[in-house]
């Protein structure tokens, strides 16, 4: 939702970026932290708590028998004193420049340690407490359906629907001393008296005498008539009979090495210009995605929004999926295609906010109370005026179960493999990120400012996901690089295992919107690249959907613009503008992969140059889907050149799948050179060159490396299969020569110990491996791994999928390894491509 990041000074490469809300703030420096007191429960008869009946100060409660008492501080670690614990936080052994801001760390780890230690005391541990969907909204009991709602404003409350002709006065629900309404409705001759799939809602009577129907908190489905227009959701009583209920067929598959991400919106995803469902795009686009080689689905817009053009920012009913698409058994399906195919499935969760609707959303259930007796801060606290949007109040009893259990019913009941939680910043600070320029300063991070309850809140939730499903992948979408975010909660930290590396897209925006190409600089690239935390891992990516939205372009529209309605045609010679274009898209994705940080992530589309923007229906475009839908006829028509940026984007994840350098520690930049505009660094044992001078070719160029040996081409985006020229020889060995004195890096060649030369043309990349001398056969036809790879990618996919493969390209193997042999002749020179790596294989010339 935020569309920069500044980091911090304990990186690997450092670097200021200021963020594009401009204006500064003034200086804020650790002030001592006031206690706070919480809302806490109890464990009732019904076997949960509440916050109204009870309030007291945390220190209160249990800071006189805390001292000694072993403390859960995640699954995977016991601390036998608190006190020792708080006196040795973790993460300053990493950044000891973090040691000035101590106080601040103790107290939100003391407020965390407390607030768990009072939900294992009161509600059983946070796995019980993160269950409340099995007590709140509808469940079946014995004999009936038992409906409960927390909502201590109301002064009378009645549940109504189809099953009573929306009339409640039959139906009056009670209220216990903690605000939480209930009511067991009978079954009748045997039968749930409320029938599966329809309507229902909650009716309450508030202090003003008013009577107001909202959709209850917990509702699991809502829809909305679609003949009506503006039309009013309703909430739907989801039930199904066991033969109708979707059973999972596959296991998750293994959690990736590194995350390859496939950001989707599944609305948007069809070709034709209309809301696609589930089903389709678990039919027709998954397999494309796995046909790319990525091996994770992030899914937007998957929590139900009323108003569609917000993208599902504006969340309404937080347990329901978006009823647009399908049914929560069509969700299901599309999860358990996924896992078929090898591929993780992450929700994008909105716990930073909700929609302010009040009819269809959360929002309906505040009438004015106080904020104890709401999910939501009152006042100025409790709205976000850039987003239009209300707040949690975090350190509500009640809201932690809401959010909590909310996790848990994603990883539990549709078998997601984790999370990205957007827009946090907004919870972590008081001040929301707004009008905040982030330079870095620690003072920024660590204040009055910090908002503490949200970050327990966030502590809470990696350290529930992660005992639920160690295997989890989480990932953190902070604009301001609050140290520690990636950092392990028993350390310190907020617990998310990666964080978006969100100024890089900002960096590219910049140089193709504002610089002339002359004028790039290879030190600030590279700069910009590496500039994260030590040991907090990252998500690199060159555009995601905040960089097409109306009003912007992606990167492919910035480099070709018009050129793409008329130039991408391969019957004809591509023009200046279309071969730039191409060639910058291809090196900008690569070098952002490679050297961006521990992951990667792709918007749906734009691994193939999706021209245009992305603009939902609404009334200034007359409510037109034109431009909120995929075009993949592009890729998919043989003759268009979209096909050559489609191809490098599957070779540049299969070379990850065959190298494993994005998990790799080892990112060594050893030259980033102005004016040759060339970038050369290590990532693994792998070797990159990208030259981005937009004229100079060089034959015989140095590059310095770490291993000695000999090393051939595993990647060149010139090849002639990604819309190249072909002008680097892939069977063509490159032999290392040693570098000034073994051990003295001052005297190597850019303090690599050895070195060998390569031919660089103008705008390509190229990845070099290194030859196991003792397995040169394997390394010169590297065939095996990738027949192995093609056979299960037919494999898994099905009869329609391998369609799409086979428009894609006749031969599954002519973007990967083959043990086809053959011959072409580039400019003289005769290659034999049996020797060749992973891109240069099976290549013909199709233009």
């Amino acid at each position: 939702m935020f569309n920069c990041l500044c980091l911090n000074p304990f990186i690997s490469v450092s670097s200021t970026i200021a963020c594009t809300i401009h204006t500064v703030r003034s200086r804020q420096h650790l002030a001592p932290q006031k206690s706070v007191d919480l809302a806490v429960g109890y464990r009732n008869p019904l076997g949960y708590g509440f916050g109204s009946g009870l309030r007291r100060s945390l220190h209160e409660m249990v800071s006189s028998r805390f001292k000694g008492v072993a403390v859960m501080t995640d699954d995977k670690s016991t601390i036998s004193s608190t006190e020792e614990y708080l006196e040795n936080i973790g993460i300053f052994s990493i950044d000891p420049s973090l040691k000035p801001y101590k106080d601040h760390f103790k107290y939100r780890l003391k407020r965390y340690v407390e607030q768990k230690k009072l939900i294992e005391e009161y509600e059983g541990g946070l796995e019980e407490f993160a269950k409340g969907y099995l007590k709140f909204g509808f469940n079946r009991e014995e004999g009936g359906i038992v409906y409960r709602e927390w909502a201590p404003a109301a002064q009378e409350a009645q549940i109504i629907g189809d099953f009573n002709g929306w009339d409640g006065s039959n139906h009056q629900m009670e209220k216990d001393q903690f605000g939480v309404w209930s009511i067991k409705i009978p079954d009748v001759d045997g039968n749930p008296a409320i029938p599966h799939s329809s309507r229902v809602k909650f009716r309450f009577r508030h202090g003003d005498g008013v009577w107001v129907d909202r959709i209850p908190a917990w509702i699991k489905y809502a829809t909305v008539d679609p003949t009506r227009f503006a039309a009013p959701y309703d909430g739907v009583y989801w039930d199904p009979p066991l033969s109708e209920r979707y059973q999972f067929k596959y296991p998750r598959p293994p959690k990736p090495k590194a995350p390859r991400i496939y950001e989707a919106h599944v609305g948007m995803s069809s070709s034709e210009p209309r809301i696609n469902s589930y089903r389709e795009f678990a039919d027709e686009i998954l397999p494309r995605i796995r046909a790319n080689n990525y091996n994770t689905v992030q899914l937007m817009a998957g929590m139900e929004h009323s108003y569609y053009a917000s993208f599902g920012y504006h969340v309404t009913n937080f347990y329901a999926v978006s009823s647009r698409s399908g049914t929560p058994e069509d969700l299901k399906y599309l999860i358990d295609k996924a896992h078929s195919l090898g591929l993780q499935v992450l929700m994008d969760v909105i716990h930073s906010h909700a929609s302010n609707n009040i009819t269809d959303g959360l929002n309906g259930f505040d009438v004015g109370q106080t904020s104890q007796d709401s999910y939501f801060h009152t006042g100025d606290r409790g709205y976000h005026k850039l987003w239009d949007s209300r707040l949690f109040n975090y350190a509500n009893w009640e809201v932690l179960r809401f959010l909590l259990s909310n996790l848990r019913w994603w990883l539990e009941e549709f078998e997601f493999d984790g999370f990205r939680f957007d827009g946090i910043t907004s919870m972590l600070y008081h001040h929301h990120g707004i009008n905040i320029a982030f330079t870095g300063d620690y003072n920024e991070y660590f204040s009055e400012a910090t908002d503490v309850d949200a970050v327990v809140y966030l502590m809470l939730a990696n350290c529930l996901i992660h005992s639920i499903l160690p295997d989890a992948t989480v990932i953190a979408e902070d604009v301001s690089g609050m140290p520690g975010i990636g950092h392990q909660v028993s350390g310190g930290g907020i617990g998310f295992d990666y964080r978006l590396a969100m100024a890089i897209p900002d960096k590219w925006i910049d140089y193709l919107k504002n610089k002339n190409e002359y004028s790039w600089s290879m030190k600030e690239i590279s700069w910009s690249l590496t500039n994260r935390r030590y040991t907090e891992k990252c998500v690199s990516y060159a555009e995601s959907h905040d960089q097409a939205i109306v009003g912007d372009k992606t990167v492919a529209f910035l480099l070709m613009d018009e050129e793409m309605y008329s130039g991408m045609s391969c019957l004809v010679d591509a023009s200046p503008i279309v071969e730039r274009g191409i060639a910058l898209q291809k090196m900008i994705h690569f070098i952002t992969m490679a050297l961006g940080g521990e992951g990667y992530l792709n918007f749906m589309g734009n691994e193939f140059g999706h021209p245009e923007w992305i603009d939902f229906p609404r009334e200034g475009n007359g409510w037109s889907y034109e431009k909120c839908r995929r075009q993949w006829n592009l890729v998919d028509t043989d003759h268009l050149r979209y096909k050559f940026m489609n191809a490098f984007d599957r070779a540049m994840n299969l070379l990850d799948d065959k190298f494993s350098f994005l998990k790799s520690t080892k990112q060594i930049v050893s030259s980033a050179h102005d004016e040759d505009k060339v970038i050369v660094f290590e990532r693994g044992d792998l070797i990159f060159v990208f030259n981005f001078h937009p004229e100079n070719t060089y034959e015989g160029y140095k590059v310095g490396c770490d291993l000695p040996g000999k090393y051939r081409v595993a990647l060149d985006s010139d090849a002639w299969k990604f819309g190249g020229h072909g002008r680097v020889g892939h069977g063509v060995d490159h032999f290392t020569s040693p570098e000034g004195i073994p051990g003295v890096p001052e005297t190597n060649f850019n303090n690599r110990p050895n070195s060998f030369k390569v031919l660089s043309p103008a705008r390509t990349c190229v990845v070099y491996y290194r030859v196991d001398e003792n397995q040169e056969g394997s390394n010169d036809s590297l065939v095996g791994l990738e027949d192995t790879f093609a056979a299960a990618d037919v494999a898994k996919i099905p009869d329609k999928s391998a369609s799409i493969e086979s428009e894609y390209s006749n031969n599954l193997d002519g973007v990967k390894e083959t043990s086809t042999s053959a011959q072409i002749s580039v400019e003289s020179e005769v290659i034999n491509l049996d020797k060749v790596g992973i891109v240069a294989a099976s290549l013909d010339r199709e233009i």
